[in-house]
């Protein structure tokens, strides 16, 4: 990641309109590996034979919460708790309630029964996974200052991780929705080679969407800091929405070139491994503490996104409706206000 390779201190150097030129290139070069990302996924979809949103909800949100988990654990390392889990619960908050809230406001996007009834299981199972483990860390300890998650727990979750990756899988293969027709192309795609080079194509455009977001996020934090940004503004907002900006823009790229599955996958796969992947691996690393804003503002905002997610799904109709996505973003903005507000650090 370009960002990662040149330290903080390059940045802080640059002139402001080399900045704004970098930015640009960033954004730029996230497009770009949206584009290729999103269209080798479909293709890969077809030449496994699978639905498109369960390769949405397994290869590409690894993808894009990678980054997440290697930021995690450097944080865990650092001893900063808050910054570990924030970065799992914000983004599940990001993810739900804006990245989604705003696809479903832009574009009517198709129920796919057969996965929202497992996976959307497995996306609010995982929050209440998350928050029971807490709140049960809270009863052991008997004090709110002193809660952490330990490595047991941490290991627990990437085992679940592993199990979540397999039924997936065989679940995809099971898709009632996949014609015979598209079964049989894909059959026939399914020479190793092909399947391969899709897959490296598929990891190739996430890649070029990560380093582009690390660029942007990177370029940006300096410019907004010479214009005396606030720093707690700028943590609620460039920060928290970051980190989940290869998901933002893999979204809006599938909903563009008319994979609206790939973008409901994405979402809900990045939740469900946000919980498995991104906090099992901060606290395998090392015990991960859980600041007391989790109990009483970001796990309850992480719940609220998650079960209206659930309750869409139950909601008559094979469509998700714009007010839902209406409903989600006005979620999101009201924890954005509560924490500029509470003035507690945001995840």
């Amino acid at each position: 990641m370009l960002a990662s390779l040149l330290p903080d201190a390059w940045f802080a150097v640059q002139e402001t309109w080399l900045l704004w030129l970098i930015l640009a290139g960033s954004f730029a070069l996230l497009a770009f590996g949206a584009d290729r990302a999103v269209s080798a996924a479909a293709r890969l979809a077809r030449a496994l034979g699978v639905s498109k949103v369960i390769v949405g909800a397994t290869i590409v949100s690894l993808g894009t919460t990678t980054p997440e988990a290697c930021v995690s654990v450097t944080a865990a390392f650092r001893g900063d708790g808050g910054l570990a889990l924030g970065n799992a619960v914000g983004s599940i908050i990001v993810d739900t309630g804006l990245i989604f809230g705003l696809c479903c406001a832009l574009k009517i996007i198709p129920k796919d029964r057969f996965v929202l009834s497992r996976h959307g299981w497995l996306q609010t199972g995982a929050g209440l996974l998350l928050t029971g483990l807490c709140l049960g860390l809270w009863a052991a300890s008997g004090n709110l200052d002193d809660v952490w998650i330990p490595r047991w727990a941490g290991v627990l979750l990437l085992a679940l991780l592993v199990g979540y990756l397999y039924v997936s899988v065989r679940w995809g293969r099971r898709h009632p929705g996949i014609v015979p027709n598209e079964a049989a192309a894909g059959s026939a795609a399914h020479a190793p080679g092909t399947v391969v080079w899709l897959l490296l194509a598929v990891v190739g455009g996430l890649a070029l969407v990560v380093a582009g977001s690390d660029a942007a996020i990177a370029s940006a934090k300096v410019i907004c800091e010479r214009a005396h940004v606030p720093p707690a503004v700028l943590a609620v907002t460039l920060v928290a929405f970051g980190t989940s900006l290869p998901e933002l823009v893999t979204a809006i790229t599938a909903l563009i070139k008319g994979h609206e599955e790939l973008s409901v996958g994405n979402i809900i796969g990045a939740d469900i491994l946000n919980v498995l992947f991104v906090t099992g691996a901060a606290a395998s690393a090392t015990p991960v503490k859980v600041e007391p804003a989790f109990f009483y503002l970001y796990l309850p905002t992480m719940m609220v996104v998650l079960l209206l997610f659930r309750l869409y799904i139950f909601a008559p109709g094979n469509t998700f409706r714009r007010w839902q996505g209406v409903l989600l973003m006005a979620v999101y903005a009201v924890s954005v206000v509560l924490t500029l507000r509470l003035g507690v650090a945001a995840p």
